[in-house]
Parts: structure tokens; sequence; C-alpha cells
């Protein structure tokens, strides 16, 4: 059964009254994930720019055993954010006699499709998809948890947080989880450059395709009238906040209409969409030590690209 505890329509427009209001005009990056951007995201993982999902795959397979050395048999599992399951299902085959799976998302078609799929391969796995937006409180099907809980929390979607954003969600997740749960965490850490913006900006055009989807959606729930073949998808690095932005740039001087308002832009004005902030892993290990959380474990590839880092609710 699916749990739902999602946001409204009401608020999705909110949203994007309040960012096009801004100054700098802004949207919070989880309207971007409709089941077509969710499917997109996807697409944008396998592109061969995509570093960050091939390698944070490749450290949970080569180290998934020392993982269920440290969870222990009979755990239940709760993803937040949950994607198609390809690092998902690492984890369960590494886990020994795993209980409960919970994934939590907020998109509920992209939700179902994903958990239908990992309950075709698991059949005997108890699954229990919640959809909601995990910075908002969750509401954890508590009667289907059994064992230890481990929250997982892979692809550095942290990295799209604020600074506040990722303590406050730590925070809850450690209420949610309780003491002595485990967090397994995926961070993206600093790095060139060069080597980012173009994993942002891929050479088939499916992250702008993403990122220009949010204009879509906002045409097609919300009634605007964006022209959508006006703006165009930029990746950015952020020095100063060691972040790559993702932002759609206003190709010329236009208005777009919406539940009664008006919105201008300028050319060159633009619609700041996304951050992907890169760590480093002692500044994380502090941030999140203070909401209840010691790190326990850590693990990196050898080009030192990206981390998986385990984490103990004290």
């Amino acid at each position: 059964m699916l749990e739902t505890t999602s946001d409204s329509q009401n608020t999705f427009e909110d949203d994007v009254i309040d960012g096009l209001s801004q100054v700098q005009k802004t949207i919070p990056c989880r309207w971007l994930y409709d089941e077509r951007g969710s499917e997109l995201f996807e697409e944008i993982t396998v592109q061969p720019e995509y570093y960050p999902t091939r390698t944070e795959t490749g450290i949970l397979s080569q180290y998934a055993a020392e993982i269920a050395d440290h969870v222990g048999p009979h755990a239940t599992v709760v993803e937040y954010g949950a994607g198609a399951s390809v690092k998902t299902r690492i984890l369960i085959d590494a886990l020994e006699e795993l209980s409960t799976y919970i994934p939590v998302d907020i998109s509920a078609e992209f939700l179902q499709t994903s958990a239908a799929s990992l309950q075709e391969d698991y059949p005997d796995l108890n699954i229990e998809p919640v959809v909601a937006d995990f910075l908002s409180t969750v509401e954890l099907p508590e009667k289907s948890i059994q064992g230890a809980r481990v929250g997982f929390f892979p692809g550095s979607t942290i990295g799209n947080l604020k600074s506040s954003e990722i303590t406050g969600f730590m925070q809850r997740a450690r209420e949610d989880l309780g003491v002595g749960a485990q967090f397994v965490l995926g961070a993206d850490l600093k790095k060139d450059p060069n080597i980012l913006i173009p994993a942002y900006d891929d050479s088939a055009g499916i992250t702008s395709e993403f990122n220009l989807n949010l204009l879509r959606r906002i045409n097609g729930e919300l009634d605007a009238n964006f022209d959508v073949a006006s703006f165009n998808h930029e990746a950015r690095w952020n020095n100063d906040d060691a972040r790559i932005e993702m932002h759609l740039v206003s190709e010329r001087e236009q208005s777009v209409e919406m539940s009664g308002k008006t919105f201008d832009f300028k050319q060159g004005e633009t619609i700041h969409t996304e951050n992907s902030r890169k760590f480093e892993i002692g500044a994380l290990k502090k941030l999140i030590g203070q909401c209840g959380w010691q790190m326990a474990d850590s693990w990196v590839d050898k080009d030192s690209l990206f981390s998986v880092l385990l984490f103990k609710a004290i």
C-alpha cells in the first residue's frame, strides 16, 4: 500500500509564486522531480560525463559487505529520495535477511513504479512506499518496522540542501530512526570544476531537458504560459559556496503570466533551480555531528571523486 504525506498542489503554486517574486528568481529543486523529471534524471545518471552514479555504485559494490557487517541482520531500511533502485539493490543484496524496505519520494508515480519493479525482484521483501517530501515530516509505517533502522540517502542529494536544511533533515531522521540507528550517506567531494560542469551540462542535452521540464510542468499544472523555447539551461560553478548551480536563462525580455500574476524577465535573467554542493568529509562529519550522529566509517573511490559515509545515532 502506498502511504501518502505529500505536498499539496497549493504548495507547488505557492513555491513558484514566491520564488519568481524574488530579485534572484528561484524555484525549489524538489519540483524538478515529477514523473517525467524523475525519468530524465535516471537518464542523466548514465551519461558519460555524469560520474557520481557510477562512482558511488562502485563504492557500494566494493564495500557492501563492510556496510552489512555494521548494520547486522533483520534491519529495516528507509531510503530518502528513492530512485530507480540500482544502488538500493546492492544494499538489499548485501544485508542479511532484510526485514522491510521503506522508499520515500515526492513523486508518487515514479515511486510506485520503482517500488513495483523492486517487489518483482524481491517478492519476499516487505516494501512500504511513502510519498513525502523528506524535508518535511515523514510519517513512517511504524507497524511495519522491525529490527535495526537504517537510513539510506545516496546520490549526494544532500548536496542540494543548505546547511540549515541538512541539519534539519538529519535531526528529523535521527528522531524518526531513533537511538542506535545507522545512516548510509552518499556525498560528492570537492574537485576540479572542469570535471563538474560537464557532469551537469552533458553533451546529449539530457540535463538541459531535465531543467526545462520544470517550466513545462508549471505550464501544465499551474496554467502558466512560459515560452520554454526562449529559456536555456546553464550550469555554473560557484567557488565561494563550493557548489554547482543550475539556472534557466531567459534569452529575451519577456513576461510570464500565472495565477493572476505577471512575472517579468530581462534578457539574461535567470531562474535558479538547483544547487549541488561538493564536500570535504571532515566538514560534513562536523555538520552532521551536531544532529546526534557520529561517523562510524567512510569509503572513497581511488580517484577521491565521491564518498559513502556511515553514521550512527548517539
